[in-house]
Parts: C-alpha cells; structure tokens; sequence
C-alpha cells in the first residue's frame, strides 16, 4: 500500500482539528468550561486524547479557537446567506445580528469565552481568530469606513461589549436595545439584516436614509 501523500495527510490534520473544535463548543455549551475535559472533547471529536494536545497548548486556547471559528462560520452564512448582496450597509446589519444571535442562542459558550478573553492571556492569535478579524474588517471595507484601521477595532471592541451587555448575570441589557443602538450609530435602517420580532424598542425608529 503507498504511503499517504503530504496533501492527503493535511487534509486528515485539518478535519481532525475541525473535529475538536466542533466538539469544544458543544460540550462546554451543553455542561460548561470546568465540567468539560479535554478528554471528554477527544471522545467526542473520535480522536486520540494526545491529538488535543499536539494542537492546542491547554483547554482555554483549545475554547478560544472553537468559539472563534464558530464566530467565523456564523458571519459568514449571516453574510453570504439568499438573497446575495454587495450593500455595505445591509451586510454590516447581517454581522451586528450574527454576533448578537450568538449571545441570544449561545448564552453559556459566549460568557465562557468572554470571561477567558477578560483574563491575563487576552485574545489567542489562531488561524480561526485570523479568518474571523478578516471577515469583520471586509465587511467594515465593504460599508465604505473612511479609515478602516480605526473603524474596524472600534467595531470589534463595540460587538463584543454588546454581547458582555446581554450576558451581564444579574442585570442584562435586551438585545434588541443594544441593536438599536448599533444600528443607529452605524445609520442602519432597522429592517436589514434579521430584525427581530415586535419591531424596534420604544415602537419607532428613524430611517437612517
């Protein structure tokens, strides 16, 4: 039998990693942080417990990554979703609710990877955190920013305080509040991107036009 080509033996690399992933933000999003294993995520991912460590250095990077490339892979089919659409504006709206959506329908995983981000490490520079930082900074390009190394980590750092806001334990700000005030901001007409069912708070909202 030949032996696996240098292409062949990647692709397996890549799915086994994707595999781990895919189970990270399962088990920490069904049981949370403290009560998932790494050995539990090998299990899952049908992978050897030795390949959790050949490719991420501990748990809370190995978490890191997962949500990182779930953020990704959300944007991503927020922005490329029917009906297409080059709009800048229209696409920013789709990433302001793909983001808010996580914290909506992720609570558990999005306060677990918040609160990991607030400790000493910060932020792991890994592939999916890449391809995440250049999607967000396309669609900042893409709405027209005038100076976009300004704009985009502004938007950054707005998204994630928002999705902070909406998982404060004991005192969360409504969702539909913080999308109005992005929308706002960024002079967003209410009706793009998925807007949320009721309409917008306080029963009106001015055309951004």
């Amino acid at each position: 039998m030949s032996p696996r080509s240098a292409s062949v033996n990647e692709e397996l690399r890549r799915r086994s990693r994707e595999r781990l992933l895919q189970a990270t933000v399962e088990l920490v999003g069904e049981r949370g942080y403290e009560a998932t294993t790494l050995g539990d995520i090998a299990d899952r991912a049908g992978a050897a417990r030795g390949l959790v460590s050949y490719y991420f250095p501990g748990k809370r990077q190995l978490l890191q990554s997962a949500v990182h490339r779930l953020m990704h892979l959300t944007l991503e089919a927020a922005l490329e979703r029917d009906p297409a659409t080059d709009d800048g504006r229209e696409r920013l709206a789709r990433a302001i609710d793909a983001i808010l959506g996580l914290a909506r329908d992720r609570p558990r995983l999005m306060r677990t990877h918040m609160a990991g981000i607030l400790q000493a490490e910060g932020f792991v520079q890994c592939v999916e955190q890449q391809r995440l930082a250049e999607l967000l900074r396309d669609t900042v390009t893409r709405y027209g920013a005038a100076d976009v190394d300004t704009d985009y980590p502004l938007l950054r750092a707005l998204l994630m305080g928002a999705v902070v806001a909406v998982l404060l334990p004991g005192a969360p700000m409504p969702g539909t509040r913080l999308r109005a005030e992005l929308f706002q901001r960024y002079a967003l007409d209410w009706e793009m991107g998925d807007p949320p069912d009721g309409g917008p708070p306080g029963g009106s909202f001015p055309s951004a036009r």
